[in-house]
């Protein structure tokens, strides 16, 4: 079976993107990451998500990008909320993490040499919100350019290819692929600023979105917010 590296945030994103690979045919390594984020219950998320979705193994790297800060996700800060989705995409928002998603694709792609695995699938998503630099197709490319020059499985013929199979998706298209799969969404966990009992704040960017997206999916959010 061929084998791919996941990136599995614990989002409901990142869990249509396992449950995918695994359709595909993959045998998925899911990797998620404990970097200072002040949402990090959605670790706990990611694990029970590879888990429902049969991970072949799940990994969490230990990095710390508070040591650079810059982002109201890894530094003292307000997290915006009750922005329309025009609003959100004015300008590249504060709760942008810099060069994290390349960080997360590098650490995916030391992985996929080591397995070996010649395939790295990322949630990045463009359609809804195209606020994040990183999350946009053309990096999704640079990205892959990148890794095939800059490997040794690259050099030697053996190319790694980053799947981005939501990036042209809206949020209610990629709910109701993942209701096909059979992803059970109610143990994604997407808010930026939980309350001290776990609750979704259902205000902050991330819970906006994904609200919008289950009600143009006509489906009900099955998690519970605090307003």
């Amino acid at each position: 079976m061929k084998r791919a590296v996941v990136l599995l945030s614990g989002g409901l994103d990142s869990a249509t993107v396992l449950a995918l690979s695994r359709a595909q045919g993959f045998g998925s390594y899911a990797l998620s990451f404990r970097y200072g984020q002040r949402h990090e219950r959605e670790i706990a998320a990611a694990e029970k998500i590879a888990r429902s979705l049969g991970a072949r193994e799940h990994r969490i790297a230990e990095i710390d990008l508070r040591v650079f800060g810059g982002s109201a996700l890894t530094a003292p800060g307000e997290i915006p909320t009750g922005r329309s989705v025009a609003q959100m995409a004015q300008e590249i928002p504060v709760t942008y993490v810099p060069a994290r998603n390349t960080i997360f694709l590098s650490y995916a792609l030391a992985w996929a040499e080591v397995l070996p695995a010649s395939d790295i699938f990322i949630g990045a998503n463009a359609v809804d919100y195209s606020g994040y630099p990183d999350c946009r197709p053309e990096f999704i490319s640079a990205f892959q350019e990148m890794a095939n020059l800059a490997t040794r499985a690259g050099v030697e013929g053996n190319g790694i290819t980053i799947h981005a199979p939501l990036i042209a998706m809206s949020k209610a298209e990629i709910i109701q692929q993942g209701l096909s799969l059979g992803i059970d969404y109610s143990m994604t966990h997407s808010c930026y600023d939980p309350t001290v009992d776990g609750l979704a704040c259902g205000v902050c960017d991330s819970c906006q979105l994904r609200l919008k997206g289950f009600r143009e999916a006509g489906v009900a959010d099955p998690i519970p917010y605090a307003v």
